[in-house]
């Protein structure tokens, strides 16, 4: 038997990161529609989507039994002058996450700014080493995200995770390894997911295995292959391959979840895993989607 928890988030109900319309979606039907599901926690999905007022998140987490654990914070690390700002909303959605859930089971999930960059954006799946940062860039972003974990535990005791993304300037499986050899393991961990991983270039269950001790957070989401191999050959941009269904139900692409799983049960996980099925805001039917997802892991032994 597993002792992980199984959560979703708002981005499977298209309430994404990047300034879009929700798509009419409002929280209480996608906390209702997460919790009949079958999910037993919910990441907080962008700001003001869900109550930013503590005693108001906590009432409406406890009202569907879906505590919220963890949040998305994007920050354009390269750039120096976004630091100070990034701080600051790491902090402010930090403190909010230690007044409705046990600081130590909470987490900042810090990422690049991603879908800002054109050229990442454009070439999203497909990066070339010479897309990548600069020596002086990466040492940028590597204190940007130490500045903000270390910010984030001083101020809450928070834990932070920093989420590999494509569109974003840490995307391949050498660039999130540069990464995490350029900051402190004891103070930024890895948030593993599958999906972007897959889409990046690399084998979800490599990533598991290099980098097992830093992974502190996970994300299932698959990744379709053909619909990747197409997003190449006709150079699609990040945009137009999740349109286009790159990021899949689950079971459905091509992550080896079973083995995955797997892995992290011979590895003791015993932290939260958040199913992500990303659809731009109005795509596909919600509901079913998350209800397949969960057949499929309660299928595989989760």
């Amino acid at each position: 038997m597993t002792s992980m928890r199984l959560a979703n988030a708002p981005c499977s109900w298209g309430v994404l990161e990047f300034d879009l319309e929700s798509g009419g979606m409002t929280w209480p039907r996608v906390l209702g529609e997460m919790q009949s599901a079958g999910y037993r926690g919910t990441e907080l999905g962008d700001w003001g989507f869900l109550p930013t007022n503590p005693t108001a998140l906590s009432q409406v987490a406890a009202a569907h039994a879906l505590p919220v654990m963890a949040a998305f914070v994007p920050v354009a690390l390269a750039h120096e002058e976004a630091h100070t700002a990034g701080i600051e909303t790491a902090v402010r959605t930090a403190r909010l996450l230690a007044a409705v859930h046990d600081p130590a089971d909470a987490f900042v999930v810090l990422a690049d700014d991603n879908g800002t960059d054109p050229v990442r954006t454009r070439c999203a799946g497909r990066i070339r080493a010479d897309q990548g940062l600069t020596p002086e860039r990466w040492a940028t972003f590597a204190a940007g995200a130490e500045a903000i974990a270390r910010a984030v535990a001083d101020t809450t005791g928070l834990r932070t995770v920093f989420h590999h993304h494509c569109a974003g300037f840490v995307e391949t499986p050498l660039e999130v390894a540069t990464l995490l050899e350029r900051t402190d393991p004891d103070l930024l961990g890895l948030c593993l997911d599958t999906g972007h991983w897959a889409y990046g270039g690399g084998d979800p269950l490599s990533g598991l295995e290099s980098h097992g001790d830093r992974i502190w957070h996970v994300h299932f989401k698959d990744c379709h292959p053909q619909v990747a191999a197409r997003a190449r050959q006709q150079g699609w941009d990040y945009f137009e391959a999740v349109r286009q269904g790159i990021f899949c139900e689950l079971g459905q692409g091509g992550v080896d979840f079973p083995s995955v799983l797997t892995c992290l049960q011979e590895r003791d996980y015993q932290g939260w895993v958040v199913v992500e099925q990303d659809v731009l805001p109005g795509q596909g039917t919600p509901l079913e989607s998350a209800r397949r997802n969960r057949a499929y892991l309660a299928g595989i032994g989760l």
